[in-house]
């Protein structure tokens, strides 16, 4: 007799993790300059954020698979972030809130990997309804982006880490109503996967990945305060964000229609080649709101489309059993790496000027474009 799909109860933890990273990104930075750090201690902290997504899904993925109890470990994780992310009520230093953040963004970073693992033991033969399952995480990132835009339009920034920790403690609740259904044994992979790293199209796969990230840094790290500096308000801030992130729900529903007419390679030239245009028009255009409003448009492509070209050649690139290792490399070499890399250089180069930093950035998409480019001309597996 099948068990029922507890989808409200995998659904929730999708809405109140990305929920708390709608937190995270957009307001973070404000609170960070509400207490009086600069620029590269704003960037410093969130590259700490980012950095820790290197180590932390492949440590704790061996923890879940050495130990068999996996569950135990998503709410582990959940409870040991709420409790260090706790430790910014003590004290706002600099040194101590790098702490914090690396404690924190360690067991949080972990946690979304192994309970995608914890989805899909759930989804045996019926795969196609888990976008149905991860898209109230975009929900979630939406409501708080928009939520928080108008509350801090009323109180101050200052509240942000009340909420957070709210969030936390909610995520963790979450943890506690869900469990892991048993999945059967694969074989051994095929082949060693040095031999895969040793091909062009993977390495540079990986590296226009990790570029493309890179140019998100200054997005991540500094759009809020820019913004304002723009003269943007809280609200118009956080409903641009929301904008970002329902442009990417809706192309996420469109893809499969896409793929119909844009082979895999040229939807992540054309993706790659958006984000350069994206980051100019931050850059040079930021205090037009409808120029913004069609740069974050743009979010469907340089997150949403490539995203889901990146997951499919993950899996086209590392079959054989390898697939699992190959999301841990996308994901800790670009959205760790690249973020990290990306927010810090960001963070230098603020004082220069924030037009030129995101100029550069769309200099950093560029070479990501061309090195796509280059990696994929044999097109062995991209179409």
């Amino acid at each position: 007799m099948s068990q029922a799909l507890p989808y409200w109860r995998l659904s929730g933890f999708y809405f109140l993790y990305f929920g708390l990273l709608g937190a995270l990104l957009p307001y973070w930075p404000l609170y960070l300059r509400e207490l009086g750090h600069d620029a590269l201690a704003i960037g410093l902290l969130l590259a700490i954020v980012h950095g820790t997504r290197i180590p932390a899904p492949s440590l704790w993925s061996w923890l879940a698979t050495r130990t068999g109890q996996r569950t135990r470990v998503i709410r582990l994780g959940s409870l040991l972030a709420a409790l260090v992310f706790a430790g910014v009520l003590v004290d706002q230093r600099l040194a101590w809130l790098a702490l914090v953040m690396a404690g924190f963004s360690f067991f949080w970073n972990a946690v979304l990997a192994q309970f995608e693992v914890l989805t899909l033991s759930h989804l045996p033969g019926q795969a196609e309804r888990y976008s149905a399952i991860r898209v109230w995480g975009s929900v979630g990132f939406i409501a708080a982006v928009a939520g928080l835009g108008w509350l801090f339009g009323q109180q101050s920034v200052r509240w942000l880490p009340l909420v957070m920790l709210g969030l936390l403690a909610a995520l963790w609740l979450c943890t506690l109503s869900v469990a892991e259904r048993p999945r059967p044994t694969r074989a051994r992979p095929s082949g060693s996967l040095r031999e895969r790293l040793a091909r062009p199209e993977v390495w540079s796969f990986l590296g226009a990945c990790a570029l493309l990230q890179v140019s998100h840094g200054p997005y991540y790290a500094f759009l809020s305060i820019y913004l304002e500096q723009q003269g943007h308000g809280s609200t118009a801030i956080g409903l641009l964000w929301a904008l970002g992130v329902v442009a990417e729900v809706l192309v996420f529903i469109a893809m499969p229609s896409l793929l119909r007419w844009l082979s895999l390679r040229s939807l992540m030239l054309v993706s790659l080649g958006l984000a350069v245009v994206r980051w100019l028009m931050i850059g040079l255009w930021a205090d037009q709101l409808i120029v913004l409003i069609v740069a974050q448009s743009l979010h469907a492509a340089t997150f949403g489309s490539y995203h889901a070209y990146a997951v499919e050649a993950v899996r086209r690139l590392f079959s054989g059993g390898h697939e699992g290792q190959g999301m841990a490399l996308y994901s800790g070499l670009s959205f760790g790496g690249g973020g990290a890399i990306g927010a810090l250089a960001a963070g230098l180069g603020w004082g220069v000027g924030p037009s030129l930093v995101f100029v550069g950035a769309a200099g950093v998409a560029a070479l990501a474009l061309w090195l796509g480019w280059w990696g994929s001309r044999p097109a062995r597996w991209s179409h």
